[in-house]
């Protein structure tokens, strides 16, 4: 773990994952790495370790969904710390937060709102894709 939290700092990546011996980087904003990995490489995930810069609910779920085994973050949510320590994830942070906020620091971020009121990672993965989708089609 140490190796991909060294790597997810002096890369200025959002994540970095390894899965055996095989280590990947992402530089995308918000949970759309995971969501793909999750829809197109869920075997990537699975027992996969996992260091972040923010998880949020929506990140837990979506980790809960692929299996991983266990996270690093700098900051968690303690609706994402719960989800994740739950579904019997390793969990390391730095910082836990009620929720995270948004980029412009006005509010919540998009996700932690609208999954706020569902409590599983099989209710949140619906608002997930449909967020996704349409942030790709106004792209």
């Amino acid at each position: 773990m140490k190796e991909l939290i060294d790597m997810l700092h002096a890369g200025n990546y959002s994540c970095v994952i390894a899965n055996g011996e095989r280590i990947r980087t992402f530089t995308q904003r918000g949970v759309t790495d995971l969501y793909d990995l999750l829809t197109q490489e869920p075997d990537f995930l699975h027992g996969a370790s996992v260091a972040d810069k923010v998880i949020g609910k929506a990140a837990a779920s979506l980790m809960v969904l692929g299996g991983v085994r266990e996270v690093y973050t700098r900051t968690i949510s303690r609706p994402a710390l719960r989800l994740l320590q739950e579904a019997g994830v390793t969990v390391n942070c730095d910082e836990v937060v009620d929720h995270i906020i948004n980029r412009t620091h006005t509010g919540w971020c998009p996700m932690e709102q609208a999954s706020r009121d569902l409590h599983t990672a099989e209710e949140i993965f619906p608002v997930i894709k449909e967020f996704i989708s349409n942030q790709r089609k106004n792209a």
